[in-house]
This record gives C-alpha cells, sequence and structure tokens, in this order.
C-alpha cells in the first residue's frame, strides 16, 4: 500500500496499519526514510512562521533562523528520535515483555510521519495568524493525534504475537 494512503488510514485505524506494515516486512531502510522524510517536512512546516518572525524582528535574519532551524530538526531530532524509540522499547519490554526494536522504531517514526501534514497546517496558520491561541490549540491537537497514533501503535507492537526480542 502507498505511503498517502498508509497516511490517511492512520488517523482510521492505527492498530490495523500498524499491523499491516509489519506484516509486509519493513526493514530499516525504510523506517529511517520515514524518519528523514518526517524531519524535512517538519522543517518546510517552520518556514512561514520563521519569515514572519524575521519581518517583525530583523535583528535575527531570516537565514540565520533557517539555519537554526535546519541544525535543530534535520540533524538533532533524528538523533532524539533513535534515543525515545529506545527508550519507549525498554518501557514496552518491563511492561509488555520483549519486543523488537525495529517495530518501535516504526511505530514512532510512522506516528510522526502521519502528523506532518497537519503540522504543516499548522505552520500556515502560524504565518497567517502569528502566536495565537488559535495556533496554540491547532498544535495540542496535533499533539494529540500523534499520541493517538503513538500509543495505539505500540499497543499494538507490545501484543505477544510481535514479541520477539531484538
Amino acid at each position: 500500500m502507498s505511503v498517502t494512503r498508509n497516511m490517511a488510514r492512520t488517523y482510521r485505524a492505527p492498530r490495523a496499519t500498524t499491523r499491516g506494515m509489519i506484516a509486509q516486512g519493513i526493514t530499516e531502510p525504510q523506517i529511517l526514510a520515514f524518519g528523514l522524510i518526517s524531519c524535512g517536512l517538519i522543517f518546510v512546516a517552520q518556514w512561514p512562521g520563521l519569515s514572519r518572525a524575521a519581518a517583525l524582528d530583523p535583528t535575527i535574519t531570516f537565514e540565520q533562523r533557517m539555519g537554526g532551524a535546519l541544525f535543530g530538526i534535520m540533524f538533532m531530532l533524528p538523533l532524539l528520535l533513535y534515543g525515545v524509540a529506545g527508550l519507549l522499547q525498554l518501557v514496552l519490554r518491563v511492561l509488555a515483555g520483549p519486543v523488537q526494536g525495529l517495530h518501535v522504531r516504526l511505530v514512532l517514526f510512522w506516528s510522526l510521519l502521519s502528523v506532518t501534514p497537519l503540522m504543516l497546517v499548522q505552520g500556515g496558520l502560524a504565518a497567517l495568524l502569528g502566536p495565537t491561541q488559535a495556533v496554540t490549540s491547532f498544535g495540542f491537537v496535533v499533539t494529540a493525534v500523534f499520541l493517538y497514533i503513538l500509543g495505539a501503535g505500540l499497543l499494538e507492537v507490545a501484543r505477544p504475537r510481535h514479541g520477539e526480542a531484538s
């Protein structure tokens, strides 16, 4: 199934989507691609807000803001994601028994990729509206959707039939 179809399906049935990707035999390079594409889209989502901030406060140029966002999102966030995936795997091992690290990384990176369209919308809202309550509220919606998809996926990989140790 295509990535965009899986993304749309994830909003309706995150556990079934995770189960289907595991059954297809997902590989580490594919999971890494999910993570890097997610980071790239998150970086793009920041551009409108950075442009607005640079226009309102020219003491820090747009290019300087872009450089900081590039470093933080494209270089540091993937490392952070791998660390979070390791911690999630440890927590799942304590709570549910052995879980494959590959599956935990899949769930985390796929959850992030699935909410990037919402992050792009939030970036546009931030550029149009600025730092308002509506943008902040939409950020909470994005976070809630991410946690919903992540939680459902983790429940799926913690099931005993996916419980081989890695």
